[in-house]
């Protein structure tokens, strides 16, 4: 009897050892099989995802922004033309004050080229301008040119609102924030991939184990039904395991269609192939090393885009502040131009002995009754401000206790992983052990299945542990710019203009 008690446990364990070590994809797969390390999936995430996508064009978009702000405090130079015909009746006004119809031949164009320079202290225009206009009347066969072979001027508002000056102080911002903010969305992708990636190994350990479970449940079926024809068995027991063997199946198939569903999610996010099984490399451990608060609070500061963020409001707030400020008093227009003009017959007559020409004006406006509008609209602006600055405070707060949060969960994560990876190792051979037990019939069945919960429990809890550690740890690397591990800065990895 004893003799034959071992040869069953032997057989089972070999049954069960064989179908531990045999790889999910083999169970029910056919195609292209693609292994991947958690290095290699978050490098595939980095090209191909979404979120890393849009994060690209996010970025160049706000470049794009930034090259047109540049641009702005550049001279520029400019030509125009405007060529016309006008064959037609028009209503001509006389010297007398009379007006007749009369017919109009005409042919005539314009060409002005000018160099235009933005002051940014004063928010003004300086410009140089040079311009030939022609005019040929058909029916008097006769030509007319008029010239301005040099014109200086300036243009500027008076009392108004300087958007040179505060593009100056916000457009930078913007841009440093657009740089930060797609380094950390990359590193938030590797968190995410970190998370799918986890997913789908619980998954596939879960279908593994499934299998496992409803391997071990029908063997100890079939074992029972010997046992209840030879009496050593009680019906309750006989039946207790046909119905576990009926759970374990419904279980395998139920981890079945979890399984294709995390595989499905995962081929998504990464952009491979609908027909390729990703076969997962799993991290043997995780590097233990602690990262110190007040260095990850001083790198958060100089990395990430929220600091940037909070400070680019509370410009715009003031923006709008002054804004509303010139629109609500005194406004005034100065326009001031100088230079050379001539007329002639012939292109280079028009060039001959020009005259000087001088022009000036000076535009005032100024709110005599507007039922207090000007000033409610700078109440407004200056409470909007007022409110910006209580956010941005209150976000900064926020900001350094997610920070803080953040740098005390992780310093505490890779214990965890070390506690749920010994947890694991300990379940899984207390569950070899009452296996054992059982078949040599020195446990009970509620023994039996309280070790396969904790096994599977077990299983679980270590690879959540290790996701939640790969998880914070890029999260951390996005919030901080930094790699604590290696001791670097993330190397910044903007995209292609």
């Amino acid at each position: 009897m004893k003799a034959n008690r071992q040869l069953v446990l032997a057989i089972f364990m070999a049954m069960r050892s064989a179908l531990l070590l045999m790889p999910v994809s083999s169970l029910a797969w056919e195609g292209d099989t693609l292994s991947l390390t958690l290095r290699q999936a978050i490098e595939l995430a980095h090209r191909n995802s979404p979120s890393a996508r849009s994060a690209r064009h996010t970025f160049l978009a706000q470049y794009w922004n930034y090259r047109y702000y540049r641009a702005n405090y550049l001279p520029s130079l400019t030509l125009t033309s405007s060529p016309y015909i006008n064959n037609e009746i028009n209503k001509i006004t006389q010297g007398d004050g009379t007006s007749l119809f009369v017919g109009q031949s005409q042919f005539g164009g314009d060409v002005s080229l000018s160099i235009n320079q933005n002051i940014p202290f004063t928010g003004g225009t300086f410009f140089i301008r040079s311009s030939v206009n022609y005019l040929r009347e058909m029916d008097d066969d006769m030509d007319l040119f008029s010239t301005i072979p040099v014109s200086i001027g300036y243009n500027q508002s008076l009392f108004g609102y300087n958007s040179l000056k505060w593009d100056r102080r916000i457009e930078p911002l913007k841009y440093a924030e657009a740089k930060k903010s797609y380094a950390e969305t990359l590193e938030l992708v590797s968190s995410q991939t970190c998370n799918n990636f986890f997913n789908l190994a619980t998954a596939q350990s879960n279908l593994s184990m499934a299998h496992s479970n409803y391997a071990n449940a029908d063997t100890l079926y079939r074992m029972a039904q010997g046992r209840y024809r030879l009496g050593t068995i009680t019906e309750n027991e006989m039946l207790q395991i046909e119905i576990r063997r009926l759970s374990e199946e419904a279980n395998a198939m139920d981890a079945q269609i979890a399984h294709e569903e995390s595989l499905q999610a995962f081929r998504s996010f990464l952009g491979v192939g609908q027909n390729t099984y990703i076969n997962l490399v799993l991290p043997d451990s995780v590097p233990e090393f602690v990262v110190p608060l007040h260095e990850a609070l001083q790198r958060a500061m100089e990395n990430s885009p929220d600091p940037v963020y909070y400070e680019r409001i509370r410009k715009e707030a003031g923006s709008n502040l002054a804004y509303a400020k010139a629109n609500a008093g005194l406004k005034a227009d100065i326009y001031l131009q100088f230079g050379l003009s001539q007329t002639g017959n012939t292109l280079s007559g028009a060039y001959k002995r020009p005259m000087t020409q001088e022009y000036g004006s000076l535009t005032i406006s100024l709110p005599i009754l507007d039922w207090g509008r000007g000033r409610g609209k700078v109440r407004v602006a200056r409470s909007q401000q007022e409110l910006v600055d209580i956010q941005a405070q209150q976000g900064m707060d926020d900001f350094r206790q997610n920070v803080q949060k953040l740098v005390s969960q992780f310093n505490m994560q890779a214990r965890k992983v070390r506690i749920a990876r010994l947890t694991d190792l300990r379940a899984r051979h207390r569950h070899t052990v009452a296996m054992r037990m059982y078949i040599m019939g020195q446990n009970t069945l509620l023994d039996l299945n309280d070790a396969i919960a904790e096994q599977n429990s077990a299983g679980r809890s270590y690879l959540y542990a290790m996701s939640t550690y790969w998880s914070l740890y890029y999260t951390l690397r996005s919030i901080t710019g930094y790699d604590f591990h290696m001791q670097c800065a993330i190397a910044e990895q903007l995209p292609e203009k």
